[in-house]
């Protein structure tokens, strides 16, 4: 599960993580979200420092244009896993995304989920970021990593 699209350290990261070992990615990207996504953003950056990128909170794209930027972010992800040798396939959240994810484990039979984000402070603290509730859903290991480029 990802947020914006990989990086090229990213793609590095992900696909080093079992040695040689074949994997195949199903890729779920969760578009940028309502207004109290936003605020959420915004607390994050002030949380580190960053004054500057919590006044542009306001303009990050948000319903259809999120969903456009992230139709993009899934595909240029998904070339970059293509071009570094690894089968991926993948698709946007639309609504309920830990429904979505145990839905594509069951589906795939995943042996486990990798949950790409950057740091968001205030819902890890409360346990509220997406891979420690997926931990509670999925019934498969998740392992949280944090990507390499702020979004």
């Amino acid at each position: 599960m990802i947020e914006k699209a990989l990086t090229s350290a990213d793609v590095e990261f992900v696909t080093t993580l079992h040695g040689d070992e074949a994997v195949a990615f199903h890729v779920l990207l969760q578009p940028r979200g309502d207004q109290a996504d936003r605020l959420l953003r915004a607390i994050d950056d002030l949380a580190l420092g960053e004054l500057d990128e919590a006044a542009r909170e306001r303009e990050t794209p948000e319903g259809e244009e999120a969903r456009e930027t992230g139709k993009r972010a899934l595909e240029v992800s998904l070339q970059a896993l293509h071009g570094a040798g690894n089968e991926a396939q993948g698709r946007l959240i639309e609504a309920h995304p830990l429904d979505a994810l145990k839905s594509l484990v069951d589906e795939v039979e995943a042996d486990e989920v990798i949950v790409l984000t950057d740091p968001h402070y205030v819902e890890e603290f409360f346990h509220r970021d997406w891979a420690s509730r997926a931990r509670h859903k999925v019934g498969v290991p998740v392992l949280k990593l944090f990507s390499h480029s702020k979004a």
